[in-house]
């Protein structure tokens, strides 16, 4: 028998969020706060200090976000696939009319949905309600070690360009070519992850393009006015 194949985008949607959400917040919050302290006229030393600060908190803080985050769906999934074994093993007949009515609400004949049901029983009813109740599988299933690595990974690679441009770029012009820089780049990775999930490319980056607009804009008048005052 031919085994046929289809990549899916859905498959990729765990850690696709993961990483645009990291790579999009590196790359936003690490650039506002350069551009921040720059704008308030502080020395160099101060611009890359606050950089490499903002690199490492916001790492460490995206993979604990996504761990605790995920966890908690994974302790919901778990739950749910408790249950649904402790109602197999205490009434199966009952489970099997569930699983039967859940295929006749998909178009099957009752007496067809009773055939499936019951071959999907014999071979794995918990599969088989994880996946027809439940909407659980394998490729969607909450993995917490995954997301946060991937979130911590991909908030470190966005951070690590206006980390550099803060070392190598002189403080005189570092907010200018860092705001230019980061809003290429942020239409890069929206579009980059509209094309990934199968999306359009304009929308994609046009939305992190006004965010990361809005927030560096926000940061430099703070940087401004707080610098002036002080």
């Amino acid at each position: 028998m031919l085994k046929h194949r289809e990549s899916h985008r859905s498959v990729r949607l765990g850690w696709l969020r993961a990483a645009v959400l990291g790579a999009n917040d590196g790359l936003i919050s690490t650039s506002s706060l350069v551009v921040g302290v720059a704008a308030a006229g502080t020395a160099q030393e101060a611009v890359i200090l606050a950089a490499t600060a903002g690199l490492v908190a916001g790492a460490l803080s995206m993979a604990a976000g996504e761990y605790v985050s995920v966890s908690s769906q994974a302790d919901v999934e778990a739950a749910d696939l408790a249950r649904e074994r402790r109602e197999l093993a205490t009434a199966p007949e009952v489970e099997r009319a569930e699983l039967a009515g859940i295929y006749v609400a998909r178009g099957l004949t009752p007496d067809l949905a009773a055939q499936v049901a019951d071959q999907m029983t014999a071979h794995d009813a918990l599969a088989a309600h994880a996946r027809d109740e439940l909407g659980l599988s394998d490729q969607t299933r909450a993995r917490p070690m995954q997301a946060a690595l991937a979130s911590a990974a991909a908030f470190a690679v966005g951070a690590s360009l206006p980390l550099m441009l803060s070392i190598g770029v002189p403080v005189a012009h570092l907010a200018p070519v860092v705001v230019g820089g980061t809003l290429v780049l942020l239409a890069v990775l929206g579009a980059t992850a509209a094309r990934l999930g199968g999306a359009p490319l304009g929308p994609g980056a046009a939305r992190v393009l006004f965010w990361g607009a809005l927030a560096m804009g926000g940061t430099a008048l703070v940087g401004r006015l707080f610098g002036t005052a002080v």
